[in-house]
């Protein structure tokens, strides 16, 4: 699937399954609310944390595409194109970092 397949997926799914788009705002928050959980697991699974009972069935994968979707419903409700966000903001990076990864003496 596409970046712009999956933006008009989940459109076709918020304006039957989910009837309408959350606004921006309720959007915004539900986004924190997955990092969170996605932070949660990562800090239990690759941290120092042990997993609590609660934790035990909740799969990175499935946190991550919550992030997703909700960053997908965020551009399509602000008339965000990912795809051309996506390519705008690899060239900006690579413009930016070309030298400053390469000179950079923790990561060699």
């Amino acid at each position: 699937m596409t970046i712009e397949e999956a933006q008009q997926t989940v459109d076709a799914w918020i304006t039957t399954t989910g009837i309408r788009y959350f606004n921006e705002l309720t959007n915004m928050a539900m986004l924190t609310e997955e990092v969170g959980e996605v932070a949660r697991i990562i800090a239990r699974q690759y941290g120092e944390q042990s997993f609590k009972e609660s934790d035990k069935d909740k799969v990175l994968a499935d946190e991550l595409a919550d992030v997703l979707f909700v960053v997908i419903c965020l551009a399509n409700q602000t008339g965000i194109d990912l795809t051309d966000a996506l390519h705008r903001n690899l060239a900006k990076k690579t413009q930016r970092d070309a030298m400053r990864h390469k000179n950079n003496e923790k990561l060699q």
